[in-house]
């Protein structure tokens, strides 16, 4: 008996209502392309790109590199590995004798 993963399952339906949600468009005379396509479409696709790279340059960025960069690397190199991994693989060693 094979044992499933429930993102597995996760992924499958969304993959499904995608299919579902195209055929229904096409049911009701949709084109997808001539949508995309249409020049305004297009404007504000570009729009939505410009706005996230300037978000990602002006703000994400300087907020790591400025704020949170030291600390999270702090937890990771000196919390997370030297405590939490090391403790995880030294119950792995026990499990193991």
């Amino acid at each position: 008996m094979a044992i499933h993963n429930p993102q597995e399952r996760g992924l499958i339906k969304y993959i499904l209502l995608f299919i579902i949600f195209v055929i229904i468009l096409g049911y009701f005379n949709i084109d997808l392309r001539g949508i995309i396509e249409k020049p305004e479409v297009q404007k504000n696709l570009a729009y939505i790109k410009e706005a996230g790279q300037n978000i990602w340059q002006n703000i994400i960025l300087p907020l790591w590199h400025n704020y949170l960069s030291e600390p999270v690397l702090y937890f990771w190199q000196n919390i997370f590995i030297d405590i939490v991994w090391r403790a995880f693989t030294e119950g792995l060693e026990i499990l193991k004798r």
